[in-house]
């Protein structure tokens, strides 16, 4: 006889429930928003939550452009890459990368760093959408704005 009334359940891909969520970053501290973007996405916010699986929601970030970092660090935060030749590290500002590219890289990087650093973070990064307006094209899958 089993005395247990309540089991743990563990979620798996055919049993995951996702969702689409809507987050607004305009005047948002670019750190303190990538956080929680990247809780929803793990799906940390859910009671069914497994650690091993794609449990999260599919995020969309609007109005990256209007983006805030605290400080200085919009001159002395620095991004490093490599080209992958001798020699070529680069370094530059998130001032110089909104300048030659978009926005949106600085939160997308901000939140591939706070995701797990193997296939699973990889996969969960493909939840994460980011358009620097307010327009995106995602208006089928009814997305719900959350708050952060």
């Amino acid at each position: 006889m089993d005395t247990l009334s309540y089991k743990t359940v563990s979620a798996n891909k055919a049993t995951v429930n996702k969702g689409w969520v809507i987050v607004d970053a305009e005047s948002k501290v670019l750190g303190r928003l990538a956080s929680e973007v990247a809780r929803v996405i793990r799906g940390k916010h859910k009671p069914d939550f497994t650690p091993n699986v794609d449990c999260g929601d599919n995020v969309i970030v609007i109005n990256a452009d209007k983006i805030k970092l605290t400080g200085k660090k919009w001159t002395d935060k620095v991004y490093i890459s490599h080209t992958g030749y001798p020699g070529g590290q680069r370094s530059a500002t998130p001032k110089e990368v909104m300048a030659k590219k978009s926005s949106t890289i600085l939160v997308e990087r901000a939140v591939r760093g706070m995701l797990p650093k193997s296939r699973l973070g990889r996969v969960l990064f493909k939840n994460l959408y980011v358009y620097e307006g307010a327009e995106h094209p995602h208006e089928a899958q009814k997305p719900k704005e959350i708050k952060l």
